[in-house]
């Protein structure tokens, strides 16, 4: 499956891209759309797809723009521009910029899918060159390369001779000269301990490792990726390590079987100082080897970053809040979703309760019992885990008493879960003092606050958090265990239901009120999240 992002300010064409299209039956999926290019640009930043079809003029970033931004940061996205008959100009500049194809509108689904057929074909033909285990081990051999990994190699392990660093880095086609540095380091490890499919991942990032921005890098043993990063401020050189650190997972695990562990060092001022920030980086990783023994448990990539960490905790990891709360790992699901539950996920979760017992009915004594032990049970090990006892905190909760009480009718039962659940949160949100805790509830609270509004977006968060996007893209999916964009719908679509479930508005209304500025698209998202329309959605809520 290839998957595909569609961008036209146009409402119909990208109706007509969505649904004229038969994509599971055709080899592909449909990942997603937007309107202009500013937005599509965050949401191909979380969403990665394989495939950009795009229309060349467009309000605030058009096409080009658009193109030559996913370029420099996706090189690997084979991208399709749609024009009109007057704008071939504009589609010759399309064609240097690095495009795969270009159709003329109106355009029918059949031109379509041969442009995506076409497209999907080069990216086979790529893959198969890239993959390609014995080109990674003869790039490596040639005797450029040997210099090159050996001169870095003893740059960042200080046994380099400063006085004729600038001198060879410029004989070796390499341009040193910064302001800041920053060392990386990507260990890539297969969940099956399949060596074969833990090269090909490698000769995958060798091979696209020239378009990562302001880099260079070098492969230290078989499955260690290290990069030095240069930039000439602070936050450009955060922002192309982080956006780096994702690209490199991106591509390692186009192998399913891969998973990636990246380290980051802290800044420095000085290539005399490179070794500082590579043996960072690399206490970083050391920490974190067991992890390589058990990489099959490993559920997905992690980015850690020194400059995220307070400076005692460089060498004992951590903050021990922030790792509590983090690291939870309990087979409850309930417990895990508590963790990062927002204060708009309570009528979710009680509205899921609720169903359950009306599902059921004459026995809501029984179910509300089960369900409220169940919700106490998880909340005590979710406290638990962060150094509290439920027995000292709200000790009336664990009496059998309560839980009669609570069940003695559904208003009451309700109110109760909410208060439960409002308790927990609040809790937990007490012993959010690690730097990673406290950026996700303040981007929680700011999702929460202005998801109706349909310019929030990955850079307008990141910019309430004071982070970049990249980085704060990183962090969230690292520690949320979702992308922005899913956890942003899930929040959208939980207040879509709520509004059916509590009020008589019409659907569009609904879309327009929950940050969706296509009710086609809203319909279109909710089927596929929820397996209704939201027409028959509200008709099983009405029964």
């Amino acid at each position: 499956m290839y998957s595909v992002f569609a961008v036209d300010d146009e409402p119909i064409v990208l109706e007509g891209i969505r649904s004229k299209i038969d994509w599971e039956g055709s080899g592909f999926t449909f990942a997603g759309e937007a309107t202009d290019g500013e937005i599509a640009l965050s949401m191909i930043h979380e969403i990665k797809p394989d495939i950009l079809i795009t229309d060349i003029k467009m309000p605030f970033m058009d096409g080009l723009q658009l193109s030559e931004a996913i370029k420099k940061t996706q090189p690997w996205i084979k991208i399709i521009i749609l024009s009109g008959h007057d704008e071939f100009d504009y589609a010759k500049k399309a064609i240097s910029i690095g495009i795969e194809d270009y159709l003329l509108k109106p355009f029918t689904p059949d031109e379509l899918l041969t442009s995506l057929n076409k497209t999907a074909a080069q990216i086979d033909k790529e893959r198969k060159q890239l993959s390609d285990i014995s080109r990674l081990r003869e790039e490596l051999k040639t005797s450029e390369a040997l210099i090159k990994k050996e001169f870095l190699n003893n740059l960042v392990h200080g046994s380099e001779e400063m006085n004729t660093v600038i001198q060879k880095s410029s004989e070796l086609g390499l341009n040193l000269i910064s302001r800041y540095y920053k060392v990386l380091i990507s260990r890539i490890d297969s969940r099956t301990g399949n060596i074969n499919n833990q090269q090909e991942a490698c000769s995958l990032l060798n091979s696209y490792s020239t378009a990562i921005s302001e880099a260079v890098s070098f492969f230290h043993h078989s499955n260690l990726m290290v990069c030095i990063f240069k930039g000439s401020t602070q936050a450009e050189l955060d922002d192309n390590t982080f956006r780096a650190a994702e690209t490199i997972a991106h591509i390692a695990t186009k192998n399913e079987d891969c998973v990636v562990f990246t380290a980051i060092g802290k800044t420095v001022e000085h290539l005399s100082q490179l070794k500082t920030s590579y043996e960072d980086a690399k206490s970083i990783l050391d920490k974190n080897t067991s992890n390589a023994g058990n990489v099959k448990d490993a559920a997905s990539n992690r980015i850690i970053s020194s400059d995220d960490i307070n400076e005692d905790e460089t060498t004992t990891g951590t903050s021990q809040a922030a790792s509590e709360y983090l690291d939870i790992s309990e087979n409850d699901p309930l417990v895990d979703r508590l963790k990062y539950a927002g204060k708009n996920d309570i009528s979710a979760i009680i509205e899921e309760s609720m169903t359950l017992i009306r599902n059921n009915p004459g026995q809501f004594k029984v179910f509300a019992s089960y369900i409220l032990v169940d919700l106490i049970f998880a909340v005590s090990k979710l406290i638990e885990k962060l150094g509290g006892d439920m027995k000292q905190l709200n000790p009336e909760i664990l009496q059998r008493k309560f839980i009669d009480d609570a069940v003695q009718d559904e208003k009451n039962f309700t109110n109760i879960l909410e208060q439960v659940l409002n308790f927990a949160l609040e809790y937990r949100d007490s012993k959010m003092t690690g730097k990673y805790g406290d950026v996700i509830l303040k981007a929680k609270k700011f999702i929460e606050e202005n998801y109706a509004d349909q310019n929030t977006t990955l850079t307008t968060v990141a910019e309430a958090v004071c982070l970049s996007p990249n980085h704060f893209s990183a962090i969230f999916s690292q520690e949320c265990k979702t992308t922005f964009i899913e956890y942003l719908t899930n929040v959208r679509m939980e207040n879509a239901k709520r509004l059916m479930r509590e009020t008589d508005m019409k659907g569009y209304d609904i879309a327009y009120e929950c940050g969706f500025s296509d009710p086609h698209y809203f319909s279109y998202i909710f089927k596929k999240n929820t397996g209704l329309s939201p027409r028959e959605y509200k008709l099983s809520v009405d029964k």
